[in-house]
């Protein structure tokens, strides 16, 4: 017999995403109806959640959000902005540079960018609703384990 292949999604058997691949692809956004909706409709929010993630909590989801809004209020040029943390986000996971470079993905397709991130955090073990000290908390992904102090 034959070992069972990989799914298309490049998820492999057990649930780990394989080193080096997407999840999901680029344009897998409308898989998830409500972050597509949300995504379109308020980009901030999920960029801030990818960004809290990313950044391991360095950055909190309501200034990464902020900050998005800000830029693409004044400027239009948000898409500089996050395109950062997708370079971010593959540094961290090895992911490949495609299907162009960053910040063309993100001037391109920004929404379906966005939502890709998401869940790539989400195929990782991490829910990115909770924020980075939920899941350091909870051990998820590779969040290590916050001692709370005090307690």
């Amino acid at each position: 017999m034959k070992p069972a292949a990989e799914p298309a999604t490049g998820i492999p058997v057990g649930g780990a995403p394989a080193a080096g691949t997407w999840s999901s692809g680029l344009f897998d956004c409308f898989d998830d109806c409500g972050l597509c909706c949300l995504t379109c409709w308020c980009p901030c929010i999920t960029f801030g959640k990818v960004a809290e993630i990313v950044d391991r909590g360095a950055t909190s989801c309501g200034t990464a959000g902020a900050l998005y809004a800000l830029l693409a209020t004044l400027t239009g040029c948000q898409c500089i902005y996050s395109c950062t943390y997708r370079a971010k986000m593959r540094a961290q996971y090895a992911l490949p540079d495609g299907p162009c470079g960053d910040c063309c993905v993100h001037f391109c397709c920004e929404p379906c960018s966005l939502v890709q991130q998401y869940k790539e955090l989400k195929a990782r073990g991490y829910d990115p609703d909770i924020g980075w000290q939920l899941n350091a908390e909870r051990g998820n992904g590779n969040a290590p384990a916050v001692q709370m102090m005090g307690r």
